[in-house]
């Protein structure tokens, strides 16, 4: 009887009650300080492209009030700078990796042309097939790619060293060998050797889509020569081995294990060894990288011009790095974007093809690149200390 009359409070007032109490509660208690909202510009600016970007759009209007009008931007225009930017993007693409990683390879101008001469010396004066001449040259390359990756793991010196003396070691290996085979330092004859040559020559030499670039130009788009052809004949080979190219690495950066593996040696290499990440594999693996994107530019170069010459590749392994560091790759590694460095290659490759549809003359070309290496190293050390206060 005393338990029937007692009387018990409402279970919907005891609800309301503690909703009403918890939202107090939250109204009262100061805000988590690790999460905080940021700006769309802020988010940009923590992007490693960002500036690579903003650069490139900058260029290019430049570019077209100064040159707008002189056929810089018609089709033929286009190629041609486009052309220079995908050689310069291969090796940008090998490089970015590497210096985010932590290393630097200084080796790859040298390597440029010891590879271009791996082709043309057993084909031409051994008489190997072009095929096989081409697979001894990326085999040869990336064996040497492996060296200076192992050198530097094995001795713990500085990337920069090792790299260097890899420089000139290969560099006086291709003119001693050029001479003590062909008794000098330009070797003609690959060109015909790689037209002949079907794989050779559907994968390394001349344009592709030539049907589709014809076509476009008998129905008025584009320009036609007085012989039928058109002419600009196609998309230049080095053109898609540099979009295929960027295309994996960027995905392998981004989105598989190994890219984290990459900017976590670059980072802390300790802390990433401790916590299991491959640290020598991942870099050696890398080196092996920045030699095959060198031998891949000597052999389009090669297949290209139809010729190897001993000086080719001159001052490449530092306009590698211009167009990372513009990029937006960090000199100290851990930070870094390949569609940056491949920006940054595009902007190399209109300046300096630009630069010849203006009045300006050529030799302010490398004092622009001076200058862009100098605003992009600020830009790249403003974003990492914002980061780092974040």
């Amino acid at each position: 009887m005393g338990v029937a009359g007692k009387h018990f409070p409402s279970h919907g007032h005891d609800a309301a009650g503690d909703e009403a109490s918890t939202q107090q509660t939250a109204a009262t208690q100061p805000s988590d300080e690790r999460i905080r909202k940021e700006s769309f510009f802020g988010h940009l600016l923590n992007r490693p492209e960002f500036a690579a970007i903003s650069g490139t759009v900058l260029v290019f209007l430049v570019f077209a009030i100064s040159a707008g009008s002189s056929g810089m931007f018609n089709l033929d225009g286009v190629m041609n700078w486009s052309q220079v930017s995908a050689y310069l993007g291969i090796l940008a693409v090998g490089a970015c990796l590497l210096m985010i990683a932590g290393e630097f390879d200084l080796s790859i101008g040298s390597m440029i042309g010891f590879a271009g001469m791996m082709v043309a010396i057993p084909s031409v004066y051994f008489h190997w097939p072009i095929w096989a001449a081409i697979i001894f040259a990326f085999a040869g390359s990336m064996a040497l790619g492996a060296l200076n990756g192992y050198l530097v793991m094995r001795t713990r010196l500085p990337s920069f060293i090792v790299t260097l003396a890899f420089l000139f070691i290969l560099r006086g290996l291709t003119l001693a060998l050029s001479i003590m085979v062909a008794d000098r330092t330009i070797i003609s004859g690959v060109g015909d050797l790689a037209q002949s040559d079907a794989v050779t020559n559907f994968l390394f030499h001349g344009v592709a889509l030539h049907g589709l670039f014809t076509s476009l130009a008998h129905m008025g788009i584009g320009s036609l020569l007085e012989n039928g052809q058109p002419l600009v004949p196609g998309i230049p080979k080095v053109l898609l081995w540099w979009f295929a190219l960027a295309a994996v690495g960027a995905f392998v950066l981004a989105k598989t294990r190994y890219g984290n593996w990459i900017l976590a040696v670059g980072g802390d290499a300790n802390a990433a060894k401790n916590v299991g990440v491959p640290v020598r594999r991942v870099k050696i693996s890398l080196f092996v990288l920045t030699a095959f994107c060198s031998c891949l530019f000597a052999v389009l170069q090669v297949c290209d011009i139809g010729s190897a010459a001993a000086d080719r590749g001159l001052q490449k392994e530092f306009e590698a790095i211009i167009a990372a560091v513009i990029g937006g790759t960090l000199l100290t590694g851990g930070y870094g974007s390949v569609v940056g460095a491949c920006f940054g290659a595009l902007i190399f490759g209109v300046v300096q093809i630009g630069i010849t549809y203006t009045n300006v003359s050529s030799d302010w070309f490398r004092v622009f690149l001076g200058v862009m290496l100098l605003i992009a190293v600020l830009f790249n050390h403003y974003v990492r200390r914002r980061v780092a206060q974040s």
